[in-house]
């Protein structure tokens, strides 16, 4: 058996990046050109770098994905700030492992399936902006969370929840789709962070202060 596999067909680019970015990318960079061709060049230069971050944000770079057993994969590119059991939550009946990934504006912000499984629904809730790298986050920001059936018949809840300079949550998946871990599904653009809710008798295998990439990071075991 290998050991990993790709989720969704490599790219064919040098440097991905994804869909979202292409209209503000663009913005940008027709702007560098109008300030360059009228010869303000302090302007140029500072929308060429603009331009450049941009294009650094959304990089959409192609993962290979563990294949093993049970194995729960990272949604997100981040820090773990929160890995924790919880009977609290709005998102999950009962106890269930609870972590949180937050992401800075330097991590990439596509975000990828973290367990084969079937959607059954996707929840959009309005709400503040506070920082996403504070616990609050998780209860008062804008937030947006998809609910995953897998075929042993568990529920993995993923949270995409948006921060301090976010203001756009994309989700491309609904009620009904198919999905394979690893495989994208949407992002968050400018500074966020996703909360995983996993059954309890979910064995972790990070802690708070880990790194993790989506889609090759490993979070936990389902049992």
């Amino acid at each position: 058996m290998k050991n990993f596999y790709w989720s969704d067909p490599p790219g064919q680019t040098a440097f991905p990046v994804a869909k979202a970015g292409y209209p503000l990318i663009f913005a940008a960079a027709f702007v560098t050109i109008v300030f360059a061709l009228l010869g303000f060049t302090a302007l140029a230069l500072t929308c060429l770098v603009i331009t450049l971050f941009i294009c650094c944000f959304f990089r959409d770079p192609d993962r290979v994905i563990p294949n093993k057993k049970d194995v729960v994969v990272s949604p997100a590119d981040g820090k773990v700030v929160a890995a924790d059991i919880t009977e609290n939550s709005p998102y999950y009946e009962g106890r269930c492992v609870r972590i949180s990934i937050f992401m800075s504006v330097f991590n990439v912000h596509v975000n990828r399936v973290p367990y084969d499984g079937a959607v059954k629904d996707v929840r959009y809730h309005p709400g503040k902006f506070f920082a996403a790298n504070k616990n609050k986050a998780s209860g008062e920001n804008e937030q947006n969370a998809v609910f995953i059936e897998t075929e042993g018949g568990k529920t993995i809840c993923v949270v995409q929840v948006a921060g301090l300079v976010a203001r756009r949550i994309i989700c491309g998946v609904q009620e009904g789709d198919k999905l394979v871990r690893g495989q994208r599904f949407g992002m968050i653009c400018f500074g966020s962070r996703l909360d995983v809710y996993l059954p309890a008798d979910t064995e972790p295998a990070v802690i708070v202060g880990d790194r993790v990439e989506a889609g090759t990071s490993v979070l936990g075991y389902l049992s």
